[in-house]
Protein backbone atom coordinates (compact mmCIF):
# COMPACT_ATOMS: atom_id res chain seq x y z
CA UNK A 1 0.00 0.00 0.00
CA UNK A 2 1.50 3.37 -1.02
CA UNK A 3 1.27 6.70 0.74
CA UNK A 4 -1.66 8.01 -1.31
CA UNK A 5 -3.76 4.96 -0.52
CA UNK A 6 -3.47 5.19 3.21
CA UNK A 7 -3.64 9.00 3.29
CA UNK A 8 -7.03 8.69 1.61
CA UNK A 9 -8.24 5.85 3.82
CA UNK A 10 -11.27 6.46 5.96
CA UNK A 11 -10.65 5.87 9.61
CA UNK A 12 -12.02 2.55 10.75
CA UNK A 13 -11.97 0.93 7.31
CA UNK A 14 -12.02 -2.71 8.39
CA UNK A 15 -10.73 -3.87 5.01
CA UNK A 16 -7.42 -2.07 5.58
CA UNK A 17 -4.61 -3.85 7.43
CA UNK A 18 -4.28 -2.97 11.09
CA UNK A 19 -0.80 -1.52 10.53
CA UNK A 20 -2.30 0.88 7.99
CA UNK A 21 -5.30 1.87 10.13
CA UNK A 22 -3.10 2.55 13.15
CA UNK A 23 -0.55 4.63 11.26
CA UNK A 24 -0.26 8.08 12.93
CA UNK A 25 -1.49 11.13 11.04
CA UNK A 26 0.04 13.82 13.24
CA UNK A 27 3.26 14.33 15.18
CA UNK A 28 1.70 13.82 18.60
CA UNK A 29 0.64 10.28 17.64
CA UNK A 30 4.09 9.05 16.61
CA UNK A 31 5.65 6.63 19.09
CA UNK A 32 9.44 6.33 19.33
CA UNK A 33 12.27 8.07 17.45
CA UNK A 34 12.67 10.46 20.39
CA UNK A 35 16.11 11.51 19.12
CA UNK A 36 14.38 13.06 16.09
CA UNK A 37 10.88 14.00 17.21
CA UNK A 38 11.15 15.55 20.65
CA UNK A 39 9.97 19.15 20.62
CA UNK A 40 13.47 20.65 20.67
CA UNK A 41 14.78 18.52 17.80
CA UNK A 42 15.43 19.91 14.32
CA UNK A 43 13.10 17.55 12.45
CA UNK A 44 10.19 18.20 14.81
CA UNK A 45 10.63 21.97 14.52
CA UNK A 46 10.91 21.84 10.74
CA UNK A 47 7.70 19.80 10.37
CA UNK A 48 5.76 21.98 12.79
CA UNK A 49 6.93 25.16 11.04
CA UNK A 50 6.36 23.66 7.58
CA UNK A 51 9.90 24.74 6.66
CA UNK A 52 11.33 21.59 5.18
CA UNK A 53 14.40 21.18 3.05
CA UNK A 54 15.31 17.94 1.29
CA UNK A 55 15.41 14.99 3.71
CA UNK A 56 16.42 11.36 3.61
CA UNK A 57 14.99 8.97 6.19
CA UNK A 58 17.14 5.89 6.69
CA UNK A 59 16.43 2.91 8.92
CA UNK A 60 15.12 -0.66 9.22
CA UNK A 61 11.59 -1.62 8.14
CA UNK A 62 8.77 -0.69 10.47
CA UNK A 63 10.53 2.18 12.24
CA UNK A 64 8.40 5.05 10.92
CA UNK A 65 9.99 6.40 7.73
CA UNK A 66 6.76 6.39 5.74
CA UNK A 67 4.76 7.36 8.82
CA UNK A 68 6.73 10.59 9.18
CA UNK A 69 6.21 11.26 5.47
CA UNK A 70 2.46 10.77 5.98
CA UNK A 71 2.48 13.24 8.86
CA UNK A 72 4.26 15.75 6.65
CA UNK A 73 1.74 15.14 3.88
CA UNK A 74 -1.11 15.78 6.32
CA UNK A 75 0.35 18.95 7.82
CA UNK A 76 2.21 20.73 5.03
CA UNK A 77 0.69 23.47 2.92
CA UNK A 78 2.95 22.40 0.06
CA UNK A 79 1.84 20.30 -2.90
CA UNK A 80 2.71 16.68 -2.09
CA UNK A 81 3.66 14.04 -4.66
CA UNK A 82 4.39 10.37 -3.94
CA UNK A 83 6.57 8.01 -5.96
CA UNK A 84 7.76 4.50 -5.19
CA UNK A 85 11.16 3.73 -6.69
CA UNK A 86 10.23 0.08 -7.28
CA UNK A 87 7.48 1.04 -9.74
CA UNK A 88 8.49 4.51 -10.94
CA UNK A 89 11.11 5.62 -13.43
CA UNK A 90 12.51 8.70 -15.12
CA UNK A 91 9.19 9.41 -16.90
CA UNK A 92 7.39 9.69 -13.54
CA UNK A 93 10.11 12.05 -12.27
CA UNK A 94 9.68 14.29 -15.33
CA UNK A 95 5.90 14.30 -14.87
CA UNK A 96 6.35 15.23 -11.18
CA UNK A 97 8.63 18.11 -12.17
CA UNK A 98 6.09 19.42 -14.67
CA UNK A 99 3.38 19.16 -12.02
CA UNK A 100 5.58 21.02 -9.54
CA UNK A 101 6.26 23.83 -12.01
CA UNK A 102 2.54 24.12 -12.73
CA UNK A 103 1.71 24.32 -9.02
CA UNK A 104 4.33 27.00 -8.49
CA UNK A 105 3.10 29.12 -11.38
CA UNK A 106 -0.62 28.77 -10.56
CA UNK A 107 -0.71 28.71 -6.77
CA UNK A 108 2.77 29.72 -5.65
CA UNK A 109 3.04 26.49 -3.67
CA UNK A 110 6.27 24.57 -3.35
CA UNK A 111 6.19 20.83 -4.07
CA UNK A 112 7.41 18.07 -1.77
CA UNK A 113 8.12 14.77 -3.51
CA UNK A 114 8.28 11.67 -1.35
CA UNK A 115 10.20 8.76 -2.89
CA UNK A 116 9.91 5.49 -1.02
CA UNK A 117 12.81 3.02 -1.40
CA UNK A 118 14.87 5.69 -3.12
CA UNK A 119 17.90 3.39 -3.12
CA UNK A 120 16.18 1.43 -5.91
CA UNK A 121 16.55 4.36 -8.29
CA UNK A 122 19.63 3.96 -10.48
CA UNK A 123 22.23 6.70 -10.89
CA UNK A 124 20.52 8.21 -13.95
CA UNK A 125 17.18 8.38 -12.16
CA UNK A 126 18.75 9.97 -9.09
CA UNK A 127 20.68 12.42 -11.30
CA UNK A 128 17.39 13.47 -12.90
CA UNK A 129 16.26 14.84 -9.52
CA UNK A 130 19.36 16.94 -8.91
CA UNK A 131 18.69 20.15 -10.86
CA UNK A 132 15.16 20.41 -9.48
CA UNK A 133 16.14 19.92 -5.84
CA UNK A 134 18.92 22.43 -6.39
CA UNK A 135 16.72 25.17 -7.89
CA UNK A 136 13.89 24.61 -5.40
CA UNK A 137 11.36 23.14 -7.83
CA UNK A 138 11.21 20.03 -5.62
CA UNK A 139 11.81 19.38 -1.95
CA UNK A 140 12.88 15.74 -1.79
CA UNK A 141 11.97 13.34 0.99
CA UNK A 142 13.55 9.96 0.39
CA UNK A 143 13.04 6.82 2.46
CA UNK A 144 15.45 3.91 2.39
CA UNK A 145 16.38 0.83 4.40
CA UNK A 146 19.91 1.03 2.96
CA UNK A 147 22.70 3.29 4.11
CA UNK A 148 22.22 6.35 1.88
CA UNK A 149 25.93 7.07 1.92
CA UNK A 150 26.34 3.80 0.00
CA UNK A 151 23.20 3.85 -2.14
CA UNK A 152 22.26 7.49 -2.85
CA UNK A 153 24.23 9.85 -5.09
CA UNK A 154 26.64 12.03 -3.17
CA UNK A 155 25.24 15.12 -4.86
CA UNK A 156 21.75 14.34 -3.51
CA UNK A 157 23.17 13.54 -0.08
CA UNK A 158 25.00 16.87 0.01
CA UNK A 159 21.71 18.69 -0.66
CA UNK A 160 19.75 16.78 1.99
CA UNK A 161 19.57 16.28 5.73
CA UNK A 162 19.96 12.60 6.57
CA UNK A 163 18.00 11.31 9.56
CA UNK A 164 18.62 7.78 10.85
CA UNK A 165 15.60 6.05 12.34
CA UNK A 166 16.40 3.37 14.87
CA UNK A 167 14.57 0.14 15.75
CA UNK A 168 11.84 1.00 18.21
CA UNK A 169 12.48 0.38 21.88
CA UNK A 170 10.62 -2.53 23.45
CA UNK A 171 8.42 -0.19 25.49
CA UNK A 172 7.52 1.76 22.34
CA UNK A 173 6.45 -1.41 20.52
CA UNK A 174 4.41 -2.50 23.53
CA UNK A 175 2.65 0.87 23.59
CA UNK A 176 1.79 0.55 19.89
CA UNK A 177 0.46 -3.00 20.35
CA UNK A 178 -1.70 -2.08 23.34
CA UNK A 179 -3.17 0.91 21.50
CA UNK A 180 -4.00 -1.32 18.53
CA UNK A 181 -5.63 -4.04 20.67
CA UNK A 182 -7.85 -1.72 22.69
CA UNK A 183 -8.55 1.13 20.27
CA UNK A 184 -12.20 0.82 19.20
CA UNK A 185 -12.09 3.43 16.44
CA UNK A 186 -9.12 2.28 14.34
CA UNK A 187 -7.85 -0.78 16.13
CA UNK A 188 -9.17 -4.12 17.35
CA UNK A 189 -11.13 -2.84 20.31
CA UNK A 190 -14.45 -4.07 18.93
CA UNK A 191 -13.18 -7.66 19.07
CA UNK A 192 -12.86 -7.56 22.87
CA UNK A 193 -9.37 -8.99 22.91
CA UNK A 194 -6.97 -8.93 25.82
CA UNK A 195 -3.20 -9.39 25.66
CA UNK A 196 -1.16 -10.47 28.69
CA UNK A 197 1.88 -8.50 29.80
CA UNK A 198 4.10 -11.53 29.12
CA UNK A 199 2.70 -11.78 25.61
CA UNK A 200 3.38 -8.08 25.05
CA UNK A 201 6.97 -8.53 26.16
CA UNK A 202 7.35 -11.58 23.93
CA UNK A 203 5.94 -9.92 20.81
CA UNK A 204 7.94 -6.72 21.29
CA UNK A 205 11.13 -8.76 21.62
CA UNK A 206 10.41 -11.11 18.74
CA UNK A 207 9.65 -8.33 16.27
CA UNK A 208 12.91 -6.54 17.11
CA UNK A 209 11.72 -2.95 16.94
CA UNK A 210 9.57 -3.38 13.81
CA UNK A 211 6.12 -1.92 14.58
CA UNK A 212 4.61 -3.15 11.30
CA UNK A 213 5.57 -6.77 12.03
CA UNK A 214 4.23 -6.45 15.56
CA UNK A 215 0.87 -5.11 14.36
CA UNK A 216 0.59 -7.75 11.64
CA UNK A 217 1.23 -10.47 14.24
CA UNK A 218 -1.25 -9.16 16.80
CA UNK A 219 -3.92 -8.74 14.10
CA UNK A 220 -3.40 -12.33 12.96
CA UNK A 221 -3.53 -13.52 16.57
CA UNK A 222 -6.84 -11.76 17.30
CA UNK A 223 -8.46 -12.83 14.03
CA UNK A 224 -7.55 -16.50 14.42
CA UNK A 225 -8.14 -17.05 18.14
CA UNK A 226 -11.48 -18.25 19.51
CA UNK A 227 -13.24 -16.46 22.35
CA UNK A 228 -13.11 -17.99 25.79
CA UNK A 229 -16.18 -18.68 27.90
CA UNK A 230 -15.90 -15.17 29.33
CA UNK A 231 -16.39 -13.71 25.84
CA UNK A 232 -12.80 -12.43 25.65
CA UNK A 233 -10.15 -13.31 23.06
CA UNK A 234 -7.14 -13.99 25.26
CA UNK A 235 -3.79 -13.41 23.55
CA UNK A 236 -0.99 -15.30 25.29
CA UNK A 237 2.57 -16.18 24.43
CA UNK A 238 1.50 -19.58 23.09
CA UNK A 239 -0.95 -17.88 20.72
CA UNK A 240 1.69 -15.44 19.49
CA UNK A 241 4.26 -18.18 18.94
CA UNK A 242 2.15 -19.39 16.05
CA UNK A 243 1.85 -15.87 14.60
CA UNK A 244 5.53 -14.93 14.83
CA UNK A 245 7.53 -17.77 13.34
CA UNK A 246 10.97 -16.20 13.45
CA UNK A 247 12.57 -13.20 15.04
CA UNK A 248 13.31 -10.42 12.58
CA UNK A 249 17.06 -9.99 12.40
CA UNK A 250 17.27 -6.79 10.36
CA UNK A 251 20.26 -8.18 8.50
CA UNK A 252 20.42 -7.65 4.73
CA UNK A 253 23.44 -9.23 3.10
CA UNK A 254 23.49 -6.43 0.55
CA UNK A 255 22.71 -3.61 2.93
CA UNK A 256 24.61 -1.54 5.44
CA UNK A 257 23.54 -3.74 8.36
CA UNK A 258 25.63 -6.45 6.77
CA UNK A 259 28.65 -4.20 7.25
CA UNK A 260 27.59 -3.15 10.75
CA UNK A 261 27.33 -6.74 12.00
CA UNK A 262 30.54 -7.93 10.39
CA UNK A 263 32.28 -4.82 11.78
CA UNK A 264 31.01 -5.62 15.27
CA UNK A 265 32.10 -9.25 14.82
CA UNK A 266 35.66 -8.27 13.87
CA UNK A 267 35.91 -5.65 16.60
CA UNK A 268 34.70 -8.16 19.18
CA UNK A 269 37.42 -10.64 18.16
CA UNK A 270 39.99 -7.85 18.19
CA UNK A 271 38.73 -6.72 21.57
CA UNK A 272 39.10 -10.23 23.03
CA UNK A 273 35.40 -10.62 23.87
CA UNK A 274 34.42 -14.21 23.03
CA UNK A 275 30.83 -13.70 24.23
CA UNK A 276 30.16 -10.84 21.79
CA UNK A 277 32.08 -12.75 19.10
CA UNK A 278 29.71 -15.70 19.47
CA UNK A 279 26.69 -13.38 19.40
CA UNK A 280 27.59 -11.61 16.15
CA UNK A 281 28.67 -14.88 14.57
CA UNK A 282 25.24 -16.32 15.43
CA UNK A 283 23.49 -13.30 13.89
CA UNK A 284 25.35 -13.76 10.64
CA UNK A 285 24.73 -17.50 10.52
CA UNK A 286 21.03 -17.11 11.34
CA UNK A 287 20.67 -14.49 8.60
CA UNK A 288 22.21 -16.81 6.01
CA UNK A 289 25.56 -15.05 5.58
CA UNK A 290 28.02 -16.84 3.31
CA UNK A 291 30.17 -18.97 5.69
CA UNK A 292 33.18 -18.54 3.40
CA UNK A 293 32.87 -14.77 3.79
CA UNK A 294 32.85 -15.16 7.59
CA UNK A 295 35.84 -17.50 7.45
CA UNK A 296 37.86 -15.03 5.39
CA UNK A 297 37.20 -12.31 7.96
CA UNK A 298 38.43 -14.60 10.74
CA UNK A 299 41.64 -15.33 8.78
CA UNK A 300 42.30 -11.62 8.29
CA UNK A 301 41.69 -10.90 11.97
CA UNK A 302 44.00 -13.76 12.98
CA UNK A 303 46.86 -12.12 11.09
CA UNK A 304 46.05 -8.45 11.57
CA UNK A 305 45.07 -8.47 15.24
CA UNK A 306 46.70 -11.57 16.73
CA UNK A 307 49.75 -11.83 14.51
CA UNK A 308 52.86 -13.25 16.07
CA UNK A 309 51.49 -12.99 19.59
CA UNK A 310 50.00 -16.40 18.72
CA UNK A 311 51.07 -17.61 15.25
CA UNK A 312 48.82 -20.65 15.74
CA UNK A 313 45.75 -18.39 15.34
CA UNK A 314 46.42 -17.98 11.62
CA UNK A 315 46.80 -21.75 11.26
CA UNK A 316 43.50 -22.40 13.05
CA UNK A 317 41.69 -19.74 11.00
CA UNK A 318 43.12 -20.92 7.69
CA UNK A 319 42.27 -24.53 8.42
CA UNK A 320 38.74 -23.44 9.35
CA UNK A 321 38.39 -21.68 6.00
CA UNK A 322 39.47 -24.86 4.17
CA UNK A 323 37.20 -27.03 6.32
CA UNK A 324 34.18 -24.83 5.59
CA UNK A 325 34.67 -25.43 1.87
CA UNK A 326 34.63 -29.19 2.44
CA UNK A 327 32.00 -29.47 5.18
CA UNK A 328 29.53 -26.69 4.44
CA UNK A 329 26.61 -25.78 6.68
CA UNK A 330 25.01 -26.38 9.12
CA UNK A 331 27.96 -28.27 10.66
CA UNK A 332 30.25 -25.50 9.49
CA UNK A 333 28.90 -23.31 12.27
CA UNK A 334 30.95 -25.38 14.73
CA UNK A 335 34.12 -24.84 12.73
CA UNK A 336 33.49 -21.10 12.46
CA UNK A 337 32.82 -20.91 16.18
CA UNK A 338 36.05 -22.72 17.08
CA UNK A 339 38.15 -20.46 14.88
CA UNK A 340 36.43 -17.20 15.86
CA UNK A 341 36.61 -17.95 19.58
CA UNK A 342 40.25 -19.01 19.32
CA UNK A 343 41.06 -15.67 17.69
CA UNK A 344 38.97 -13.77 20.25
CA UNK A 345 40.69 -15.46 23.20
CA UNK A 346 44.23 -15.27 21.77
CA UNK A 347 46.80 -12.67 22.91
CA UNK A 348 46.79 -9.69 20.57
CA UNK A 349 49.39 -7.82 18.55
CA UNK A 350 49.08 -5.71 15.44
CA UNK A 351 52.85 -5.27 15.15
CA UNK A 352 53.07 -7.20 11.85
CA UNK A 353 50.18 -5.18 10.41
CA UNK A 354 51.80 -1.90 11.46
CA UNK A 355 55.18 -3.02 10.09
CA UNK A 356 53.95 -3.69 6.56
CA UNK A 357 51.90 -0.49 6.50
CA UNK A 358 54.91 1.58 7.52
CA UNK A 359 57.19 -0.19 5.05
CA UNK A 360 54.69 0.28 2.20
CA UNK A 361 54.37 3.95 3.06
CA UNK A 362 58.14 4.39 2.76
CA UNK A 363 58.28 2.45 -0.50
CA UNK A 364 55.55 4.64 -1.97
CA UNK A 365 56.50 8.05 -0.59
CA UNK A 366 60.25 8.35 0.09
CA UNK A 367 63.65 7.69 -1.40
CA UNK A 368 64.40 4.03 -0.71
CA UNK A 369 67.71 3.47 -2.48
CA UNK A 370 68.93 0.31 -4.18
CA UNK A 371 69.47 -3.24 -2.98
CA UNK A 372 72.99 -3.55 -1.44
CA UNK A 373 75.43 -5.24 -3.85
CA UNK A 374 76.23 -8.14 -1.51
CA UNK A 375 72.50 -9.10 -1.40
CA UNK A 376 71.99 -9.09 -5.15
CA UNK A 377 71.52 -12.21 -7.23
CA UNK A 378 74.84 -13.76 -8.19
CA UNK A 379 73.51 -16.78 -10.11
CA UNK A 380 73.77 -15.46 -13.63
CA UNK A 381 76.51 -14.78 -16.16
CA UNK A 382 78.18 -11.46 -15.55
CA UNK A 383 77.12 -11.11 -11.91
CA UNK A 384 80.66 -11.64 -10.67
CA UNK A 385 81.98 -8.82 -12.87
CA UNK A 386 79.37 -6.52 -11.28
CA UNK A 387 80.37 -7.65 -7.76
CA UNK A 388 76.82 -8.88 -7.13
CA UNK A 389 76.72 -11.19 -4.13
CA UNK A 390 80.36 -10.49 -3.24
CA UNK A 391 81.08 -10.42 0.52
CA UNK A 392 77.63 -11.81 1.38
CA UNK A 393 77.74 -13.58 4.75
CA UNK A 394 75.76 -16.87 4.85
CA UNK A 395 73.94 -16.82 8.21
CA UNK A 396 74.07 -20.60 8.73
CA UNK A 397 77.88 -20.53 8.80
CA UNK A 398 77.83 -18.57 12.06
CA UNK A 399 76.94 -19.35 15.69
CA UNK A 400 73.19 -19.32 16.38
CA UNK A 401 72.74 -19.06 12.60
CA UNK A 402 73.08 -15.30 12.81
CA UNK A 403 75.62 -12.79 11.61
CA UNK A 404 75.32 -9.02 11.61
CA UNK A 405 75.46 -7.42 8.17
CA UNK A 406 73.65 -4.73 6.22
CA UNK A 407 70.32 -5.77 4.71
CA UNK A 408 68.49 -2.47 4.24
CA UNK A 409 69.38 -0.10 1.41
CA UNK A 410 71.72 2.76 2.38
CA UNK A 411 68.82 5.24 2.23
CA UNK A 412 66.95 3.35 4.97
CA UNK A 413 69.76 2.43 7.33
CA UNK A 414 68.68 2.51 10.96
CA UNK A 415 64.97 2.44 10.23
CA UNK A 416 62.73 0.08 12.23
CA UNK A 417 59.36 -1.24 11.09
CA UNK A 418 58.62 -4.27 13.26
CA UNK A 419 58.23 -3.65 16.99
CA UNK A 420 57.22 -6.87 18.77
CA UNK A 421 55.00 -6.46 21.80
CA UNK A 422 55.22 -8.16 25.18
CA UNK A 423 52.12 -10.25 24.36
CA UNK A 424 52.16 -14.01 23.95
CA UNK A 425 54.85 -15.52 21.75
CA UNK A 426 55.86 -12.07 20.51
CA UNK A 427 57.53 -11.56 23.86
CA UNK A 428 59.95 -14.34 22.88
CA UNK A 429 60.47 -12.78 19.46
CA UNK A 430 61.28 -9.45 21.09
CA UNK A 431 63.79 -11.10 23.40
CA UNK A 432 65.48 -12.93 20.50
CA UNK A 433 65.69 -9.73 18.43
CA UNK A 434 67.30 -7.94 21.37
CA UNK A 435 69.85 -10.73 21.75
CA UNK A 436 70.69 -10.58 18.05
CA UNK A 437 71.10 -6.83 18.25
CA UNK A 438 73.67 -7.46 20.97
CA UNK A 439 75.25 -10.02 18.63
CA UNK A 440 74.04 -12.91 20.83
Amino acid sequence: MDLFEYINEKKGNEDSPLASRMRPTKLSEIVGQHHLLEEDKLLYRAIKADKLQSLIFYGPPGTGKTTIAKVIANTTKAHFIVLNATTSGKAEIIKAVEDAKLQRSMTGKKTIIFIDEIHRFNKAQQDALLPYTEDGTLVLIGATTENPYFEVNRALISRSLVFELKPLETDDVKKIIKEAVYNKERGLGAYKADVTEDALDYLAMRTAGDARNALNAIELAVMTTSRSEDGIIHITISVLEECVQKKALHYDKKGDNHYDVISAFIKSMRGSDPQATAHYLARMIAAGEDPKFIARRIVICASEDVGNADPQALTVATQAMLAIERIGMPEGRIILSQAALYVAAAPKSNASYMAINAALSDVEHREIGTVPSHLRDSHYSGAKELNHGQDYLYAHDYPHHYVEQQYLPDALLGISYYHPTQEGYEKEIKKLMAERKGSI
